[in-house]
Order: C-alpha cells, then sequence, then structure tokens
C-alpha cells in the first residue's frame, strides 16, 4: 500500500469519512464527501495555483507506460519522442496536468494490479506538487467493441447489446459493476455511456456502440447506465455531443457534417444527453462535427460557442464538466492548426482538454492566449473550479489512491463474471430461424465447423471469435473444426471453408460488416451450396443479415468479445431463449427504403 496522503499533500480542510470500500467511492459517500469540501475552500485551493498549475489542469494526456516512474525503454522512447518527458511523473511535475487517460496500445493496462499500482504512483506524483492535486485517470471503457482495461477483469455486453436486450436494470448493472471496477484499478472517469442515436446503417465510427435508433429508448438506456456508473464509483461521461449518430465519415479521419435541421436535432439527437443530465451526468464530450443548423459558421462543436455555451450549458441548464474529445483526431485539426484548437475550445466553453498531439504545443498556446488577454484567468478558473468539484464528488482528496486487496476483492470476481453471463444472454437476437431451425442439439448436429472473421480482440477478450464459438460449443458437448476465413477470405480460404464442409452436421459462420462486394457473402453462399446447414452470426453489425441468403438461422451478438460470442452459442444450442430485440431497423440492402427487420423484431423458440 502507499502511504497516506499527510494533511499537506491535500486540500487543508475537512474532508469526508473514507469511503467504506476501495472498490470504489459510492454515491452517498461521494456526494457527502462534495458537501464537507465547499466551494469557498475549493476556490481557496484555486487561488494558491500559479497560472502554470492552472493550464495544466485543463489537459488529460496520455503516456507511455505501466509504471508512473519505471517505464519500459520502449515507453520511455515514446514519451521522450511525444511528450518531452521519460515518464508519467514527468509529465506531472513539467505540464502540472490535472488528469491522465490510459489506453491499451500505451501499455497502460496490463493487469488489474499493475494498473493500480500506475495508478497510485500517478497520485503520489500529483501530490507531490507544489500544490499538491490528485489526478483524475480517465479511459474509453464502454464496453463491447470498445474497452481498455481487458480480461480478467469483468467485460459486459456493449451498448448496442444492451439496447437489444431491453433492460433498463441490466444497463444500470452493468455500468455498476464496470464502474466497480475501475475504480479498484484507480480510474475515476469513464468516457461512457455513448449517448449517439445511430440511425445510419453506414455510420464507421458509432454503428453498436450506440444503444440503437430510438432516441427515447437510447435515452432511458444512457439514463440507466449513469446512475449505474456512478454508484460503482465513477465519474460518468456521455459523449458525442451534440450526437454522431448520422454520419458516414469517422471524425478519426475527416470531419463529419451533420445535415439535421434544428428541430430534428432536437428530436432525434438531444434527448439521450437530456437525459444523462437530468440522471446528474458528470461530464459530457464534445463531437468534432459539423452542424451547420446549429452554428452557421461550420466550426466543429468542439470548438463552436453557439453549440457549447449556447445549447449545452444555457438551453440544456448543463454546468458540469465538458471534455473534449481526443484533439489529436482530424476531425477537430481539419479547419485550425494545433495551437488554436485548444484556445478555441476553451472559449467555445469546454472545461478538459483531451489527448492533444503536442502537449507543449498545446499547454504553451494556452498559456500565452491568457498573457494575451484572449483568455482571461478568471475563464480558466471556471474551468478548474468544475474539475476540482468533480475530483471532490469522487472523494479524491481525501483518499487517491487504491489497494490490492480492493482489486483482489472487486476485479473479475465469479458473480461480477456470472451477471455478465447472464445479462449477455438477454441481449442475443435471433432474426433468422427457418423451419424452426434452431435450437440445435450435440445429438441431432454433433460436428460443427466454425469459419469466419477473426477481426483483432476489442478489448483485451482471449479470442479470436471463431476460436472462442468453437470453445464454446465444445463446452457443450460438440465437436468443432475451425477454419478462419477472415473479413475478406480469398478464393483459396472459401475453398479450404468449403471442403472443409464435408461431412459435417453444421457450419456457423462468424459475420462482419458485410458490404456489397464482400467475399464474406460468397463465402457463405458457397457454404450454403454444400447442403450442410449454415447458422450466422453477425459478430458485430446487425446488418449483415440484409446481405446473406440461404442460411437456415442467423443471430445477432452485436460484438465479438468473448462474452457475447458465447451467450450466442448457449442461445444456438438452446441452453437460453433468444429474448433480444433489434435496437436499430435494419433495411433491404437493395433498397435501403424498405425496412426487412424493424426496431422491436426478434424471435424466440416458444
Amino acid at each position: 500500500m502507499p502511504p497516506a496522503p499527510s494533511r499537506r499533500t491535500v486540500l487543508t480542510v475537512t474532508a469526508a469519512a473514507a469511503a467504506a470500500a476501495v472498490t470504489g467511492v459510492t454515491a452517498t459517500a461521494a456526494l457527502a464527501d462534495e458537501q464537507r469540501i465547499s466551494d469557498d475552500k475549493l476556490r481557496t485551493l484555486l487561488s494558491r495555483m500559479s497560472l502554470e498549475e492552472k493550464v495544466g489542469q485543463l489537459f488529460v494526456m496520455r503516456v507511455y507506460g505501466h509504471s508512473a516512474t519505471a517505464p519500459d525503454q520502449v515507453d520511455v522512447d515514446a514519451n521522450l519522442k511525444e511528450i518531452g518527458v521519460r515518464t508519467a511523473a514527468e509529465l506531472i511535475e513539467r505540464y502540472h496536468v490535472g488528469g491522465i487517460i490510459y489506453f491499451a496500445w500505451a501499455h497502460n493496462t496490463r493487469d488489474p494490479h499493475q494498473i493500480a499500482d500506475l495508478s497510485n504512483g500517478i497520485q503520489r506524483a500529483g501530490l507531490a506538487q507544489p500544490t499538491p492535486l490528485p489526478l483524475l485517470i480517465s479511459t474509453d471503457q464502454e464496453h463491447g467493441i470498445v474497452c481498455r482495461v481487458g480480461e480478467p477483469a469483468t467485460l459486459m455486453p456493449g451498448a448496442m447489446a444492451l439496447g437489444a436486450g431491453g433492460s433498463h436494470s441490466d444497463a444500470r448493472k452493468a455500468a455498476q459493476i464496470a464502474g466497480a471496477e475501475l475504480a479498484a484499478v484507480g480510474i475515476r472517469q469513464n468516457y461512457a455511456p455513448v449517448a449517439d442515436v445511430n440511425v445510419n446503417p453506414a455510420n464507421p465510427v458509432i454503428g453498436v456502440r450506440s444503444f440503437g435508433a430510438d432516441p427515447a429508448a437510447v435515452a432511458a438506456m444512457v439514463a440507466a447506465q449513469v446512475k449505474g456508473y456512478q454508484q460503482g464509483g465513477v465519474a460518468a461521461t456521455s459523449k458525442h455531443f451534440p450526437g454522431h449518430g448520422d454520419t458516414a465519415t469517422d471524425s478519426h479521419y475527416g470531419l463529419p457534417t451533420i445535415t439535421h435541421t434544428r428541430e430534428q436535432w432536437a428530436e432525434l439527437d438531444a434527448p439521450p444527453f437530456r437525459a444523462a443530465i437530468a440522471a446528474g451526468i458528470d461530464s459530457i464530450m464534445t463531437a468534432h462535427i459539423v452542424v451547420p443548423a446549429l452554428d452557421p459558421s461550420e466550426d466543429p462543436a468542439t470548438l463552436s460557442r453557439p453549440i457549447l455555451t449556447g445549447i449545452l450549458r444555457e438551453q440544456l441548464g448543463y454546468d458540469g464538466v465538458v471534455v473534449t474529445d481526443a484533439l489529436g483526431m482530424e476531425g477537430v485539426r481539419t479547419k485550425y492548426g494545433d495551437e488554436r484548437v485548444p484556445v478555441l475550445a476553451l472559449k467555445a466553453g469546454v472545461d478538459q482538454l483531451l489527448n492533444p498531439p503536442d502537449l507543449s504545443v498545446a499547454w504553451h498556446a494556452v498559456l500565452a492566449a491568457v498573457k494575451n488577454g484572449e483568455l482571461t484567468e478568471a475563464r480558466l478558473d471556471e474551468s478548474i473550479l468544475r474539475i476540482l468539484r468533480l475530483k471532490a464528488r469522487l472523494g479524491l482528496f481525501k483518499e487517491p489512491y487504491v489497494s490490492d486487496a480492493g482489486v483482489d476483492r472487486t476485479v473479475g470476481t465469479p458473480a461480477h463474471l456470472a451477471h455478465a453471463d447472464r445479462i449477455a444472454e438477454r441481449t442475443t437476437t435471433l432474426l433468422v430461424n427457418e423451419g424452426g431451425f434452431l435450437p440445435v442439439s450435440r445429438r441431432s448436429h454433433p460436428k460443427v465447423l466454425v469459419v469466419g472473421a477473426d477481426p483483432a480482440s476489442p478489448s483485451g477478450t482471449t479470442g479470436p471469435p471463431t476460436g472462442t464459438v468453437a470453445g464454446a460449443l465444445n463446452e457443450l458437448g460438440f465437436t468443432p473444426t475451425v477454419v478462419p476465413t477472415g473479413t475478406a477470405p480469398t478464393a483459396a480460404k472459401i475453398d479450404e471453408a468449403v471442403a472443409a464442409a464435408a461431412g459435417q452436421d453444421l457450419v456457423v459462420v462468424g459475420t462482419y460488416n458485410l458490404t456489397a462486394t464482400s467475399t464474406q457473402r460468397t463465402l457463405v453462399a458457397r457454404l450454403v451450396a454444400t447442403g450442410v446447414p449454415v447458422v450466422t452470426i453477425a459478430i458485430r453489425n446487425p446488418y449483415d443479415v440484409a446481405r446473406t441468403t440461404g442460411q437456415r438461422a442467423t443471430l445477432a451478438a452485436y460484438s465479438w468479445t468473448d462474452v457475447e460470442l458465447r451467450a450466442a452459442v448457449r442461445v444456438l444450442a438452446g441452453r437460453a431463449e433468444p429474448q433480444g430485440r433489434l435496437p436499430v431497423p435494419v433495411q433491404d440492402a437493395a433498397d435501403p427504403a424498405k425496412v426487412l427487420y424493424p426496431v422491436g423484431y426478434g424471435l424466440s423458440y416458444r
């Protein structure tokens, strides 16, 4: 355990009693902590900060390495190249950043105990500053296809799967468990839930990260997850304001334009954010999108005062923390240079500046803007006070550290894993079942060929998908054979799969985001032609079902994480009932005006 912080290292005020469990401060305890740390005392702390410290508090930055002080040499080199520091501790000492974001690719999230140690090292560095301040450690743990902390942590179904399940209590429980496990390793701000309403099947960046296409249904699920995350002890973040659900452009690589009228925005995009605010959302993330109806200047929303201040703050009445989406994304860099983006974001109404491509450029740009009068120090103080309030509400001034015992008590427990399995079973959606073909038994169809796409694991699961499906079948007494065919199977690979189908009783094909020209469609057609019964499992977008024919059954799993694939297999084998209902419509691939499977569609075995 790290040493307890001294009175000097935290606010010199009377803080709340310590949280009952290291696994996460409860909402009640966190509120008590906030009430005891008054705004007057937070303002006193703010008044002690230098201008440089204030500027730093606005930034949430990436850093490479599994340790705050002793990362591997490859991570030291990456930090020197990208940030000009060697370690997380040096980053905090030089720039006084208010937060750090964890990524698997930055080697921050190897295993739960390592993550906890990293978090404690970061907090020690924060409390060693001239003005001692705990950091707000964050990550993107949406579950489903976007996760940063993998197994042995509990991995829940993603948003669209939960939308298919339709259970607000399941959504809340999934978030509560996820929040508790994040808090146990020192991550106290989660960039979830996604509040975008996905009405565009071609959306390349949101898709199954959304709860669905119905604004009211999405709003209810968002509110449930906000409450769940807060119960688990983390700050929830709804994203991406003002709504990223109707775009065919990925804002990581371009600047999307949303053509909704203001009335359409109010009807379609706004309800989930209104619900999040009503539920007491801790932070809201901006979108790097242009919405001309909301801001005729066509600045990205992240840099738009009419959107962030005029609509979010004034019209919707939100006074919590506003965090940008990552500032290294192309969508926010298209119109302005990297030195202007952070200044314009602050002028628009942002509080936290997330992961700029060059921290030195961004940090010095904000500092210069204050010194030359473009930004006032009072404007910075508004944002910093919001950030300090959030840290106080999470109990970070009282207890910034976590323990190994808390990790063991909370992360990946049998009870949590069992909840994940049961929730996942209630999300699997049966879309096609010709002649009541499913469920199948190990007696009637003992030999099963498993083929299909094996995209890289989205969340540290064991994978690959074909292996996970085969393993689940084997556990249920089937005899599986695996032939991975990829997302773009070659003619030779298709021939191999067709040859392997000989003598099999069943073929299970995992499909992944089928397009009109996808050779996955050829694979399915060739396998259907063998006469062996074919079952497809859409392992990401449920829209795949519109591009295949001849299969005896189709299941939608909404993600290729282990928990969802295992649940789909249990449904296939009749060990669980298909209960999911489509949260998005599936249109005819040849005639998008024709809906093949409407919202709410889903077959059952009864």
